[in-house]
């Protein structure tokens, strides 16, 4: 998949979502691996994290977990890994999932998801990494997001280039194919500028 071989993944945690959302994490999974991607992510196994991990491993693929001391729990550690670091908190977390990867994707999830998604978009508006982010709209799950997006650039919060950053499908291969093609928006430093539109 041309210059992409680690993608991180956010995702839910939780037990209690519908069943596609499962279904939705271990059709991605299996999507890595098709496409020889390494997955980078939160090292948990419940909900669509523990899905997405069980297969890609099942698919034959590899799995690096990065997660906290305060999650290496029975109860939340996913034992089954390709490899599993344990790192002191949630931003050396982050930050180790970021400098592993090549891409970035958030499946459906919750406020921790939300954080690592607006983050990672925040360091590609800034210009700390280049890499292509996408989202797996399943059931529409992010369209109300995608649409607090538009509102903010329609009130002037957000450059029209800024919102080429992320990508949006439903299905994890047009997902994925998308965003090997990923070119970077033109003019994303005009925030800094503050030159008049383009």
């Amino acid at each position: 998949m041309g210059s992409i071989q680690n993608i991180c993944i956010y995702c839910g945690s939780s037990d209690q979502m519908n069943a596609e959302y499962l279904q939705a994490a271990s059709d991605m999974g299996a999507a890595l691996v098709e496409r020889g991607l390494r997955l980078i992510y939160g090292g948990g196994g419940t909900g669509m994290m523990g899905a997405l991990a069980d297969a890609v491993l099942e698919n034959g693929g590899e799995v690096i977990g990065i997660i906290p001391k305060m999650f290496e729990t029975p109860e939340l550690l996913h034992t089954g890994l390709t490899e599993l670091l344990v790192v002191e908190d949630i931003n050396t977390r982050k930050t180790r999932m970021a400098e592993m990867s090549d891409a970035f994707v958030a499946l459906p999830g919750g406020f921790g998801t939300f954080d690592e998604l607006f983050e990672i978009l925040t360091w590609a508006q800034i210009g700390l990494h280049r890499s292509p982010i996408g989202i797996l709209n399943t059931l529409e799950y992010f369209t109300p997001l995608l649409a607090l997006i538009e509102h903010a650039r329609q009130e002037g919060f957000i450059y029209n280039e800024h919102i080429d950053l992320l990508i949006n499908e439903s299905d994890p291969q047009d997902l994925l194919t998308r965003m090997e093609v990923f070119e970077r928006p033109p003019n994303l430093e005009r925030w800094v500028q503050r030159k008049e539109d383009q």
